[in-house]
């Protein structure tokens, strides 16, 4: 499985929710997520100790979507500025990077 790559932009202060959908590259197929668990995490860059934790849901298993998504509160005390992600998913003690990328924290003015 290769490694899909997004920036997404995070608007501060403001929920945040995107999906993504998985697929075998070989076969175009989606890849099926029902006995996979998975994980998102950002940071300020790939060495930093701190992390924030990404919900993660797989909203199709079959159709191979997931979503991540970030609350408010969690978006309000990013500062902003670049991070990077990735989600890592577990099937069966394997563990894959199936998504990876740039996070824009961008501030908002509306408060």
């Amino acid at each position: 499985m290769s490694v899909y790559v997004s920036n997404i932009v995070v608007e501060q202060g403001y929920d945040f929710d995107t999906s993504f959908q998985l697929q075998d590259t070989r076969t175009n197929s989606p890849i099926i997520l029902s006995s996979t668990t998975s994980e998102a995490m950002l940071r300020k860059h790939y060495g930093a100790t701190s992390a924030v934790s990404f919900a993660t849901t797989v909203t199709d298993a079959e159709e191979g979507i997931l979503s991540i998504s970030l609350n408010a509160s969690q978006t309000r005390d990013l500062k902003p500025g670049r991070y990077v992600f990735d989600v890592k998913l577990t099937n069966d003690g394997n563990y894959f990077k199936a998504v990876e990328g740039v996070v824009l924290v961008r501030a908002g003015v509306t408060r």
